[in-house]
């Protein structure tokens, strides 16, 4: 059961998903069109400052009343949940742990209230899963500068005109054992030698800002380094972990949504002299579909509860961000199918539902990786 404080956020994203964000949405989403006024919104609201300290203008909650608000999100609409889960658990959140004092006054404030944006610049394209073997993008100190050159891919909110910066993991040297030496350095929006591509086509996602990004002797000060030099693997792990029970909360809103919809539906439409809702087999799959949602639901707000505690969540993460992307997954095609015909329209919400859906079995470590940690942390490894 959710504190009193927990559920009057709830519900108070609850109210402006349904009354802001679902009348309008499917609009920019088949325009392929960033909602700059929603993003807007939703930062008058404190939604990108709701885990960033009061001194810098958040609202100084705590990263599971982040969660609550994405899943409240993602139950009408998914890119506008990626939207703010990128820009908060991906571009402030490092930004908060590991930046300097200056850095911190310089960018916290306005990514708080929402009007910057940041952006983290991993993804290669030829990397994938492989972070640190298939990296290339290298930076190299020139005086007191930072000299960086390479590609970058599938970066969220990379190219909307309230980009502020993009931090970009960076092989700045080798170890002595011959591993490779990454970091992190921010790059303002605006920096010469550094490119954002066209938007990507995409399946799904597509009222987000998703783009390829080219650095060619890029010059940023040396100052620009977030945190140490050399840690930017271990700021990636621990940020990717955060970042999956965000993840998990979207994939939780976006399978309570296709209930939702499903639960509407089911009373209104009628075959052969009933409501649809009247068969055993559309109660069953409501049944399978509720079951799902409550599961991850659960999963996501225990890899949490430990993590505000301080323990050592890495596997309830990667189990909540599986669980959720699954249910996500199969509710999305269950509730295309009763809905027949009219879940393949696009104008329907449970069309794009079904195509936002995937992603979540592919970002921020695709359901092979979770499994894969998971059988680590339970000592498989070594055998």
């Amino acid at each position: 059961m959710l504190s009193d404080e927990y559920e009057e956020l709830r519900k108070t994203v609850e109210g402006f998903s349904r009354d802001v964000v679902a009348p309008v949405i499917g609009g920019f989403y088949e325009r392929e069109e960033f909602p700059y006024d929603i993003v807007r919104q939703m930062g008058a609201m404190g939604l990108f400052g709701l885990p960033l300290p009061e001194e810098y203008g958040g609202m100084g909650g705590d990263y599971f009343a982040l969660c609550l608000a994405l899943e409240e999100l993602a139950r009408v609409d998914s890119s506008v949940a990626i939207t703010l889960e990128a820009a908060v658990s991906l571009g402030a959140m490092p930004l908060h742990r590991f930046g300097t004092a200056e850095q911190k006054a310089a960018w916290l404030p306005k990514l708080a209230t929402g009007e910057r944006l940041g952006a983290f610049g991993l993804t290669e394209p030829e990397g994938g899963s492989d972070v640190s073997g298939g990296m290339r993008t290298t930076a190299r100190l020139d005086g007191d500068s930072w000299v960086i050159d390479g590609t970058k891919a599938f970066i969220t909110n990379s190219g909307t005109d309230i980009t502020g910066f993009v931090a970009v993991a960076a092989l700045t040297g080798r170890r002595e054992d011959g591993r490779p030496e990454i970091s992190t350095i921010i790059v303002p929006s605006g920096t010469p030698g550094f490119t954002v591509s066209k938007k990507y086509s995409k399946v799904g996602w597509n009222a987000s800002d998703t783009r390829e990004l080219s650095f060619s002797d890029c010059r940023v000060p040396a100052a620009n380094l977030l945190g140490e030099r050399g840690r930017g693997y271990a700021q990636f792990l621990q940020t990717l972990d955060e970042g999956r029970i965000a993840i998990a909360a979207l994939g939780v809103g976006l399978a309570q949504g296709c209930v939702d919809e499903c639960l509407r539906y089911v009373r209104e439409r009628r075959a052969f002299g009933h409501p649809i809702g009247h068969y055993q087999a559309v109660q069953f799959k409501l049944a399978d579909m509720e079951a799902r949602t409550h599961v991850a639901r659960l999963a996501y707000y225990h890899a949490a509860e430990k993590m505000l505690r301080g323990e050592t969540f890495k596997k309830e993460a990667a189990i909540a961000k599986l669980v959720a992307s699954d249910a996500a997954m199969d509710n999305s095609r269950e509730a295309t199918q009763v809905f027949g015909g009219y879940g393949f329209m696009n104008e329907f919400p449970v069309g794009r539902f079904y195509r936002d859906a995937k992603i979540l079995e592919i970002g921020e470590g695709t359901s092979e990786v979770q499994r894969m940690l998971i059988a680590r942390e339970l000592g498989l490894a070594d055998l």
